[in-house]
């Protein structure tokens, strides 16, 4: 099932994608939700961020290019970093690169979205505790980072986290790609299979530390491949089963 949320006629609805257009829903859709009998034409909306995030963490260096790469152990201290709510954006709305820099990295992602209270879990009970999945652009400026590995700064910017188009409920994550075309090359195409350190690791090494929420974001890595975009390019971020993130960078 593919959640959206959009913007209809300056107001903001929650809906299911279904072949007749986007069916209106209400409530908590990750508890209690009920159609409301509405269905909307996808192209006379707007799409927004597929959920309010509640928090965003997201994994440093997570992508080999081969599988011969794969270290034999995952690292024992992963590297986590988190992004705030502000620099959410949805599908087809602008990056825009701040005053001072030129270029901006864009990281094509999974993003895995927390449907419950996670608590020190371990990594079989990772996916039953995931609500669903959507595409991640984890935008970087980076010569915001600070010398001794600081991200943060580099990573917090106004709209850099677009995230979209849908949240897919029924979604293997270990049976995708991701993907990214800038200007309509393709820069990165990897398997998840590629991943350092997993999605069940990640997330239940995370809940050992801290107790994560319903509606947290998990941004799992970026493959190799990730390069510097400019004003005027367009990203497109793709993972198959869930869609295509499009936006494009402009200057602020």
């Amino acid at each position: 099932m593919k959640f959206v949320r959009f913007m209809y006629d300056s107001g903001v609805y929650t809906g299911v994608l279904a072949e007749q257009g986007i069916q209106a829903v209400e409530g908590d859709i990750f508890k209690d939700w009920q159609y409301t009998g509405r269905t909307f034409r996808e192209g006379d909306v707007k799409l927004l961020a597929p959920l309010e995030a509640n928090h965003i963490i997201g994994i440093g260096a997570n992508f080999v290019a081969e599988k011969e790469d794969l270290p034999e152990t995952a690292p024992e201290l992963p590297v986590f970093f988190f992004k705030p709510t502000s620099s959410v954006i949805g599908p087809e709305a602008s990056i825009l690169i701040p005053k001072d820099i030129n270029q901006v990295k864009f990281e094509s992602e999974v993003a895995a979205v927390i449907g419950k209270k996670t608590h020190n879990i371990s990594e079989d009970q990772v996916l039953d505790h995931i609500f669903g999945y959507t595409v991640g652009n984890d935008v970087t400026a980076p010569q915001y980072f600070h010398e001794d590995g600081h991200w943060t700064l580099g990573k917090a910017f106004d709209t850099f986290t677009p995230l979209g188009p849908y949240l897919e409920t029924d979604l293997d994550p270990h049976n995708v790609s991701i993907k990214a075309r800038l200007d309509n090359e393709e820069k990165q195409n990897s398997p998840t299979d590629l991943m350092i350190v997993s999605i069940e690791k990640m997330i239940s090494y995370l809940s050992g530390v801290m107790t994560l929420e319903q509606g947290d974001v998990i941004l799992t890595g970026s493959p190799v491949g990730a390069e510097m975009a400019s004003a005027g390019s367009v990203i497109e971020c793709e993972v198959n089963g869930i869609g295509v993130l499009r936006n494009k960078f402009v200057n602020k």
